[in-house]
């Protein structure tokens, strides 16, 4: 009894340490395969570079469509339906409409625009001053800006409550402001699907990229996988440091990418403030964030494993008796 308690004690203690024995060898694969990368830097360096720039490629347009996006969203705060009143309402009868207006159910906000304060905007412009002051009067009449509610934000909706304001008897003319924010949208959604397709092609290249890397490698080392079969390795041990390879190649294509789009924002964030101060705004362009960093990482990652598995997989299966 002694001895069986012994033996099972034993066999308890093994059970326990197999986790660490496991996560042991594959951290000793991980480590040998990096650094076995690391002894071939040109190689090695060259495969990054191209995997980095080909996942740089449609992480960039992501970029540039998520700050067009960023953009729209400041857009869509501007007034969808401006209504000009005629030259002669004042601003008393202004009020007056603006709270009969407010009484539809269509109209989320209105915003007050009088003669003076859109004289003093315009005059703000800057290269106006002196033909200004040759203007016996103020010609520039009340303006409305009409902010629809949510629910009616349609074009249809938008139209039906465009052909309605016409129709006040102090009404001079409206106008739409949203068609070429929707023309703007389209254009966005069209960047958006083209990342989607950009980045799936890239995808498959980063996939042959690996995979022709990895198969390269094995070819290097088919004498010692020879050997390594003969003395009875098992196909997940041989396939092990070729994953880890592929694996590595992902990650340091995903840095590689992230640095190259993360210096692209750096070196445009300048030209670009510049271009908003001319239009009296300030717009700093936004880069990667923590969410589309993991994506891209973890994507780069498993384009790697699996470009890599694809490789050894179809070396194993050649050579394989009969």
């Amino acid at each position: 009894m002694p001895k069986q308690r012994a033996r099972s004690q034993r066999r308890r203690t093994r059970l326990r340490d197999l986790p660490g024995i496991w996560f042991s060898q594959h951290l000793h694969s991980a480590k040998d395969t990096f650094w076995r990368l690391m002894d071939t830097p040109l190689p090695t360096g060259m495969t990054v570079a191209v995997i980095g720039i080909s996942l740089a490629l449609p992480a960039a347009l992501y970029v540039l469509a998520d700050n067009l996006r960023t953009m729209a969203g400041g857009w869509d705060q501007t007034a969808a339906i401006s209504l000009f009143l005629h030259v002669d309402v004042n601003d008393a009868t202004a009020k007056t409409i603006v709270s009969q207006l407010q009484t539809w159910p269509e109209i989320a906000q209105i915003q007050l625009i009088t003669r003076e304060s859109a004289l003093d905007e315009f005059r703000a412009l800057g290269g106006f001053e002196k033909a200004l002051e040759q203007l016996p009067n103020n010609p520039l009449p009340v303006v409305l800006a009409i902010y629809p509610q949510n629910t009616y934000s349609t074009p249809q909706q938008l139209e039906l409550l465009q052909d309605r304001l016409k129709t006040l008897p102090d009404a001079d003319f409206v106008r739409m402001d949203t068609l070429w924010l929707q023309r703007f949208q389209a254009i966005l959604a069209l960047i958006q699907t083209g990342v989607l397709l950009l980045g799936s092609l890239l995808g498959m290249g980063v996939l042959l990229i690996v995979g022709n890397t990895i198969r390269l490698e094995i070819l290097n080392q088919r004498i010692e996988i020879e050997i390594m079969e003969l003395v009875g390795a098992t196909a997940a041990f041989i396939r092990r440091p070729f994953l880890y390879a592929g694996a590595w190649y992902g990650l340091l294509g995903g840095l590689s990418a992230w640095l190259v789009v993360t210096l692209a924002i750096l070196l445009l964030q300048e030209p670009v403030s510049h271009l908003a101060s001319l239009y009296r705004s300030d717009f700093p362009l936004s880069g990667l964030g923590f969410l589309a960093t993991g994506i891209i990482l973890s994507g780069s990652i498993l384009l790697g494993l699996i470009g890599s598995w694809i490789a050894v997989n179809r070396h194993l299966h050649s050579t394989e008796p009969g």
